[in-house]
């Protein structure tokens, strides 16, 4: 490793064969945190690779955490560069990849990685996620088409939870309580089988941000790897500490992130079929946020509507 990267002493006193890999950017007192949680629970070894972050991150890890290998990138290459490139310089046969905003419960490396060990054919495996409330978040998704994207971008996703036959059938509201195989789990927390990521080469780093983790799993199904979303333990999950500091910006980025991702693996005419979706929806995001823009008066409201109408702007102009 280049920059400040330095050797870790806790290859010799983790009791577990997972190491830990943390992607940051500017966001470092939820780094801390998620560290204190990491370091508790005996990993075999621990990176964080900071994307140049400028809030003081880097001096922070190496200031309190010795123990830790630190990657400084110079310029912020996106999440799955980053996290290619400390899962590379791991020894241990299984990495829990965690977005800095993350808190670990005790026994969460020891509980995925023997689920690693009981499943053979599992590449990924997603663990339950929580808001700090405690409210669960959804872990698991079907792979993008324009008709779930439609549902799930819109009041339809709201619509269906309020009809028990579909409800128990729509992936946004199945309960969430057992181990089951699924098409791809949320990026947040991810416990990898070394094995399978080398095997398909990794996180493709043409994606900077939002889909990497779809593809990879979707890249991992092809070659006959499984993946599950698994509630052995329950990971704390934030969402959005970093990306909530460009919102403009990170909004844009979600949808062209689908539209390469359907680009990469799908046909001319199931692209375009995409992009009608995501523009009519653009479009009616734009008029409901233009209406709401014009009625309140909330100061710090109409700064987070102009920058969500700045976003769709963009995305129906190709921008």
């Amino acid at each position: 490793m280049k920059d400040s990267a330095r050797a870790s002493p806790l290859s010799a006193a983790g009791d577990t064969q997972i190491a830990v890999v943390i992607v940051n950017h500017n966001t470092r007192e939820y780094l801390r945190a998620c560290l204190e949680t990491v370091l508790s629970d005996t990993p075999s070894e621990v990176m964080v690779v900071d994307n140049a972050s400028s809030d003081g991150s880097v001096e922070m890890v190496q200031a309190n955490y010795p123990e830790v290998l630190l990657h400084a990138n110079k310029a912020n290459v996106g999440y799955g560069r980053a996290a290619n490139q400390a899962i590379t310089c791991c020894a241990a046969k299984y990495i829990l990849l965690l977005n800095a905003d993350t808190l670990l419960q005790s026994g969460a490396l020891l509980a995925l990685s023997r689920y690693l060990d009981l499943n053979s054919q599992v590449a990924v495996v997603g663990p339950r996620l929580v808001d700090p409330q405690g409210k669960q978040q959804h872990s698991w998704y079907p792979f993008p088409t324009p008709v779930n994207t439609l549902v799930h971008m819109s009041i339809l996703s709201r619509l269906i939870g309020y009809v028990p036959v579909l409800r128990n059938r729509y992936c946004y509201t199945t309960p969430l309580m057992y181990p089951r195989e699924v098409p791809w789990v949320h990026g947040a927390a991810l416990a990898i089988r070394r094995q399978a990521f080398e095997m398909i080469g990794g996180f493709d780093e043409a994606f900077f941000m939002y889909s990497e983790e779809v593809d990879l799993c979707y890249r991992l199904n092809a070659t006959g790897w499984q993946i599950h979303f698994a509630p052995v333990t329950t990971v704390v999950h934030v969402g959005g500490a970093s990306t909530m500091q460009r919102r403009t910006e990170m909004g844009v980025q979600v949808f062209s992130s689908i539209m390469q991702f359907y680009e990469r693996h799908y046909s001319r005419i199931r692209c375009l079929e995409m992009l009608a979706i995501i523009k009519g929806l653009m479009l009616a995001r734009l008029v409901r946020d233009m209406l709401r823009l014009h009625i309140t008066r909330d100061t710090g409201t109409r700064a987070l509507l102009a920058a969500d109408i700045a976003a769709w702007q963009r995305v129906l102009l190709g921008r």
